[in-house]
């Protein structure tokens, strides 16, 4: 079967109008902005950041096997043996790049943004759109001001269904993503006090977190949470914007798609949903209501873009929690084991009180204590401290047996726990890894909960690597 490259040097320069015409004929079979990523055949782009230009890695780029590489000057050192696309600047064209890879495509598009289950919610509509047709969806987390044109710029030409990630840091930053992502659907999944550091208010997050309606496609649809308190308010900015339709999701009587009950089946469970008219009943290789209701929003989505709903619920029994955002482990024993739930990815205020109903919903047969292990909320503002702290009604109601806590932060919540939940705290997750692994014990269920920057992926590694992991 004959190759079809990703874009060659005709298509480059029409996407970024270089300063001038290179003569030499290339193809490209990827496009990477970082030189360690780079496989043979990428366009390598050389951004400029802060700490980091991609100029000085040019070198290493073309060693890796890139094909070309966009620059905004010529590299310090050796000539580099590879066609050099000169523009004025390498962001702004990165930009056009994907752009262009939109443009090019006749794909039906949805685009995913949240507090909370964006990176869930865009994974299972890969899974299910991926079983009857050709789908993109972005790469891990590439949801920012780099990765949303990155993902954009490797979709290939041909694919039937693309499914894009956006995130935001600041206000503005969804809505220029979305004008480049063009979608035909948009969702959002929920909004939470997350960000509240760059952000005056909730009611401000989730003005921009709606701001992905503003580059729908002609008759695009808005996917709106119906239980969320922030549901008019996004109603009226989808409508602002022009979606042409505005759907709902989730428990209420009046949600377009509706989560009727789940049971949990170990590591996955059976959930029932009514799509519009129609009822489904499904397995899920997930477990926990909040995942239910990230596979209703999307199951309301793929009904949005005109896929087969049955045939997309069908493949979902294999899809499985993408790591560090609920994938469920379990660590052998020589008496038996203990299961991990690794929600360590990322954490606010909301999604922490999920992992808190997952832990008390676990109905598998325990024999141990239900723990949670919690490191740091970050980028929550003044009120940082008591947003912790409230987590203890939370905690207190679910009967959760012990919590662990690190940070300086969590903190005030754990000096708050009653004497027979409190268990071990420390500074760092290095050290209260190391205090875990000491108390846990065979029969236990431990989730691990905590922002990026509170390193709880050190907790689960230390718990994954004091036994042996059976999955």
């Amino acid at each position: 079967m004959a190759h079809t490259p990703l874009w060659n040097n005709i298509e480059v320069a029409q996407a970024v109008s270089p300063l001038h015409t290179v003569r030499r004929t290339w193809e490209a079979s990827g496009v990477a902005i970082r030189s360690a990523d780079v496989k043979p055949g990428d366009l390598f782009v050389a951004l400029k950041g802060e700490l980091r230009d991609g100029h000085d890695f040019l070198h290493e780029a073309a060693a890796r096997g890139a094909s070309a590489a966009l620059v905004s000057r010529n590299p310090l050192g050796p000539v580099v043996q590879i066609p050099l696309v000169h523009v004025e600047d390498t962001k702004i064209a990165l930009n056009r790049l994907g752009s262009a890879g939109r443009n090019r495509v006749s794909a039906r598009i949805a685009a995913v943004t949240g507090s909370a289950g964006k990176t869930t919610t865009k994974e299972m509509l890969r899974w299910m759109l991926s079983g009857s047709a050709k789908t993109y969806a972005t790469e891990g987390n590439l949801n920012n001001e780099y990765g949303v044109p990155l993902s954009l710029a490797r979709m290939p030409s041909d694919v039937e269904y693309g499914v894009f990630e956006l995130g935001m840091s600041e206000a503005g930053e969804i809505k220029q993503h979305s004008k480049l992502v063009r979608p035909h659907v948009a969702v959002i999944t929920n909004v939470a006090a997350a960000h509240l550091e760059f952000f005056s208010s909730v009611d401000a997050i989730a003005d921009a977190k709606a701001e992905i309606f503003e580059g729908l496609a002609p008759d695009g649809a808005a996917v709106v949470n119906r239980d969320s308190p922030y549901f008019d308010r996004i109603v009226s900015a989808a409508k602002r914007a022009g979606a042409s339709q505005v759907r709902c999701f989730g428990r209420h009587t009046e949600s377009d798609a509706r989560l009727l009950g789940w049971t949990a089946q170990g590591t996955s469970m059976e959930v029932r949903a009514a799509i519009f008219d129609r009822t489904l009943a499904f397995v899920l290789g997930a477990v926990g209501e909040h995942m239910a209701l990230n596979c209703v929003a999307g199951l309301l989505a793929v009904s949005e873009l005109g896929a087969d709903l049955e045939q997309c619920t069908a493949s979902l029994r294999e899809f499985h929690a993408v790591g560090g955002r609920g994938n469920v482990l379990k660590v052998a024993r020589a008496d038996g084991h203990f299961t991990i739930i690794d929600d360590s990815y990322n954490a606010n205020p909301t999604s922490v009180r999920a992992a808190i109903r997952l832990l008390a919903e676990t109905t598998e047969q325990i024999v141990g204590k239900r723990t949670l292990v919690l490191g740091d909320m970050l980028e929550l503002g003044p009120g940082a401290a008591s947003l912790h702290a409230d987590l203890l009604e939370d905690l207190v109601a679910a009967k959760i047996d012990l919590v662990h806590c690190c940070g300086t932060l969590c903190k005030t919540l754990f000096d708050a726990l009653p004497d027979s939940m409190r268990g071990f705290y420390a500074v760092d997750s290095a050290a209260l890894g190391l205090k875990v692994c000491s108390s846990v014990q065979t029969g236990d269920v431990v989730v691990i909960k905590g922002s990026r920057g509170s390193k709880m992926e050190l907790v689960v590694n230390k718990l994954r690597n004091s036994g042996h992991s059976a999955n």
